[in-house]
């Protein structure tokens, strides 16, 4: 399957929320396909105000962050514009700092899921099985000026591959071609930074987004005439002991 991700829904599902723990936030969501336990990608954006503190949690699915706006910390790790996180299902993680002009980002996954479970309150839900995490440099998106005058196509690692789990962002001059290679493990998310993606489904723009399921064609892709700054986020399958479970 191919889904894809825009600014468009995302204004009109624009929503603020109160969790239990009294963690405000807004959301947005950028990508919906439905909420089945098999294939069912999703996008969505959480802003985070000024100064506030997301507490670690964990989730049951992997997934992807990758920030959009501001800055703050991820653990240890200074975040910004362009960074990339990923989390393995069962695996915490966290807090969540944003610093003085609040933080959004996108929460990335091949299977819809709902919810957190903040530690160490729930610590009786977490499986054994294999904890893995990986946290990617500061990444920031190239302006227009820079892509237009790119003399040929640049890849940038970001997570080293392991496995089906691989992060990393293509620069592409106007109307180059793009190659991100076949969709693998739970498939493939190609999340545009900066420029256009002309994709066989229609144009994407700054922060919208395609999903490819594994094995899918992705179809003839360039960047648009502006060029393009593309994340590309390959998401590892489900481990055997949680999935079985």
């Amino acid at each position: 399957m191919v889904a894809l991700g825009s600014s468009m829904l995302a204004g009109e599902t624009r929503h603020h929320r109160v969790l239990d723990n009294g963690f405000s936030f807004h959301r947005s969501e950028w990508m919906q396909s439905g909420a089945g336990p098999g294939l069912s990608p999703t996008v969505f954006l959480v802003e985070q105000p000024p100064n506030s503190a997301l507490a670690p949690h964990f989730h049951m699915q992997n997934q992807f962050q990758v920030i959009k706006d501001g800055c703050g910390t991820l653990g240890a790790h200074a975040v910004g514009p362009g960074s990339v996180h990923y989390a393995g299902a069962f695996t915490g993680y966290g807090p969540l700092v944003a610093g003085p002009d609040g933080l959004s980002y996108f929460t990335i996954r091949a299977v819809h899921e709902s919810g957190a479970n903040f530690l160490p309150a729930t610590r009786d839900r977490l499986r054994r099985g294999p904890k893995r995490h990986a946290q990617g440099p500061l990444h920031a998106p190239l302006e227009a000026g820079a892509l237009r005058w790119l003399g040929s196509t640049r890849k940038v690692q970001l997570i080293a591959p392991q496995d089906d789990l691989e992060a990393f962002a293509l620069q592409l001059p106007p109307f180059s071609s793009v190659e991100a290679g076949e969709a693998r493990g739970s498939g493939q998310f190609q999340l545009v930074l900066a420029g256009t993606l002309q994709t066989p489904q229609g144009s994407l723009d700054a922060w919208e987004s395609r999903f490819l399921s594994p094995g899918e064609d992705a179809g003839r892709c360039s960047a648009g005439a502006s060029g393009l700054h593309l994340l590309v986020l390959q998401m590892p399958a489900l481990a055997p002991d949680y999935a079985a479970a």
